[in-house]
């Protein structure tokens, strides 16, 4: 099974996708510092965190599909 997130995290990651979809990467440090930059006021630190991670998986669940449609 996996992770339960609130849909507060969901919809903040979406955005951020639409506005950084090329800067997102694999490393959860470097997401981290850009949702920190644009959600700067907006979100506590907790939820920075969250939505850095799962945009950390979102972007690890990415690559995995391309480099699997590279193999076919």
């Amino acid at each position: 099974m996996g992770k339960v997130r609130i849909r507060k995290v969901k919809v903040l990651a979406k955005e951020i996708l639409k506005v950084l979809g090329d800067q997102i990467t694999t490393d959860f440090e470097t997401n981290k510092i850009l949702v920190g930059q644009l959600l700067t006021g907006r979100v506590s630190k907790k939820i920075r965190n969250k939505v850095a991670g799962y945009l950390t998986t979102l972007a690890k669940i990415e690559m995995k599909k391309t480099s699997q449609k590279g193999e076919n």
